[in-house]
């Protein structure tokens, strides 16, 4: 008997992150396990920039200075990374906050992510700057640094660096964090199925797939 195999239902999704998020790391990595679990499921994944300083000057502030104005303690922050640091250990990424010396705007790291997704690597940009930012301590504010990252994914330095000190998508990262802020959001990460269903937070991957779900079995009855 011949057995009828569906295709991979295929959803529009859009993740709603900042790139000097923790949550949104670990979101991105319980996002690619839920996948994992679902071979049924594909996403047409939008990364979509949400500004959570977004009155950060430009070359950011000395991390200390960051700490202190939203923890009011250095204690509590420490508290608050130790926490963070044994649910990233689960997800496979190894937070060095400690490695932080600066807490960059993430206006220019947005617009590497999106620059990379015109070649179809926006979440591999998304990673990559991440893992600069919270394991190895770098500058992610700083366009050479932004550059490294880019010919890490295959893009020319030289290329992105023109790019990076120009200002294109300066004005679409700002309109979609005020687009986020109009929808409603006003935490990260946020994660969309098909425009109409969302989680907020770096939810577990079994949550995620519920979510999943809803949607497919939404596609199936149209």
């Amino acid at each position: 008997m011949n057995m009828v195999v569906r295709p991979p239902a295929r959803l529009p999704a859009e993740l709603v992150f900042d790139l000097v998020c923790p949550w949104c790391f670990i979101g991105l990595r319980r996002l690619d396990r839920a996948l994992a679990r679902r071979p049924d499921v594909r996403l047409d994944l939008t990364l979509r920039p949400f500004l959570l300083n977004p009155e950060m000057p430009g070359g950011g502030m000395p991390r200390s200075e960051y700490l202190l104005r939203k923890f009011g303690a250095e204690d509590r922050a420490r508290r608050l990374h130790a926490a963070i640091t044994e649910v990233g250990r689960a997800e496979g990424i190894a937070f060095r906050f400690d490695m932080i010396v600066r807490t960059p705007s993430s206006v220019e790291a947005h617009r590497l992510v999106r620059l990379a997704a015109r070649t179809g690597q926006g979440r591999e940009a998304a990673e990559a700057v991440f893992n600069a930012f919270f394991t190895e301590g770098r500058d992610i504010g700083q366009v050479e640094v932004l550059a490294d990252l880019a010919v890490g994914l295959g893009l020319g330095r030289a290329e992105t660096l023109a790019f990076l000190h120009g200002t294109e998508e300066t004005e679409a990262v700002q309109a979609e964090n005020l687009r986020a802020h109009r929808m409603g959001i006003n935490g990260v990460p946020c994660l969309i199925l098909s425009g109409r269903h969302a989680i907020s937070g770096a939810q577990e991957a079994e949550v995620i797939s519920r979510l999943f779900d809803v949607a497919v079995l939404e596609v199936a009855g149209e």
